[in-house]
């Protein structure tokens, strides 16, 4: 497998003092290594080449406790990427901000490079999500990135869950994840990929999709790592360990001490089989957590059976439902 190593977190120190990186530049967006099934395609576009403004997309936000809840403290946003004002839109969980990730450009293009750095404090509690699927569109030259760097401090509870992504044919992506979970803290991690545009009849015709979820303790130490490589024009993907003929695949991982790793997957479990989607769950490596992973052949079947898992987590871990319409769309 491919290792994604930890962007440098603070400024390097210089003979002045402290030099803040340039965080507009493709250099930093860029992940530390690119996997060949995606770095074969590396070229020049014939259109806004890579860098170039509307090409690099950077959101880096800090959240920390303030008056008895989770606020946010600290943003760095460059188009396309940008936030809207964090809602508190949760009756349960009042004190959580919902934080929706919102994109000017409407999709992932050739040669976008974007960076997403969320640090969640002690004791903070924060929801993330998109603002809609996310969706890659054809390229013809070169391909996309996506580093996203999640730390959550001790004591909190963090949920970062994205809404579908969507590779159109003739696609090629790569997005680097790595997610530090400090002591005592519970993150809820999704992911949920459609085979294409369905409604076209378009069904595995990217290039190339490959993600890379590498999970680290407050230590450092490694918990999990999650390799994925969908390359349709070299291997199968469509069987039975990949997604099989569905359309549809979710996952849901659960990093915790909250409740032991067993419960949590017999609860992510059961929740599963009442919907009839076939899928499962089981513990993650040294008992860390339990993760679930379900397939559908249609988005809205899948995604009530995703909402319904969540909701047995949170049930389990906070005695509270999941929002019937977590963005508030």
């Amino acid at each position: 497998m491919l290792t994604g190593g930890m962007i440098p977190g603070g400024p390097a120190a210089g003979p002045a003092g402290p030099v803040r990186p340039d965080r507009t530049t493709p250099a930093h967006c860029a992940p530390e290594r690119v996997p060949p099934e995606v770095a074969r395609y590396a070229a020049t576009p014939d259109t806004l080449p890579v860098g170039a403004a509307g090409k690099v997309g950077v959101l880096e936000l800090g959240f920390a406790l303030a008056g008895g809840r989770t606020e946010l403290t600290r943003r760095f946003q460059k188009a396309p990427l940008h936030i809207t004002r964090p809602l508190f839109l949760d009756a349960a969980l009042p004190d959580m901000p919902y934080v929706m990730f919102l994109s000017s450009g409407g999709g992932v293009l050739q040669g976008d490079r974007y960076r997403i750095g969320l640090e969640c404090g002690p004791g903070t509690s924060a929801h993330f999500t998109t603002q809609t699927a996310t969706r890659l569109y054809r390229m013809e030259h070169d391909y996309a990135t996506q580093v996203v760097e999640l730390d959550a401090g001790p004591d909190s509870y963090v949920e970062y869950l994205p809404a579908t992504t969507i590779p159109f044919g003739g696609s090629r992506f790569y997005q680097q994840m790595n997610v530090t979970v400090g002591t005592r803290a519970t993150v809820v991690l999704g992911e949920k990929l459609m085979a294409g545009r369905l409604a076209r009849g378009e069904r595995h015709a990217y290039s190339a999709y490959c993600t890379d979820l590498e999970v680290r303790d407050g230590r450092g130490r490694l918990l999990f790592a999650d390799p994925l490589r969908l390359v349709p024009g070299e291997r199968v993907v469509t069987g039975p360990a990949v997604m099989a003929d569905f359309g549809v695949m979710a996952t849901l991982y659960v990093v915790t001490e909250m409740a032991r790793a067993s419960e949590v997957a017999d609860a992510m479990h059961a929740a599963i089989a009442g919907t009839g989607l076939r899928g499962g769950a089981s513990v993650l490596p040294g008992g860390c957590g339990a993760w679930a992973r379900m397939l559908g052949d249609r988005s809205p079947e899948v995604e009530a059976a995703f909402a319904r898992t969540w909701g047995a987590v949170r049930g389990l871990l906070l005695d509270v439902p999941a929002p019937e319409h977590p963005t508030g769309r």
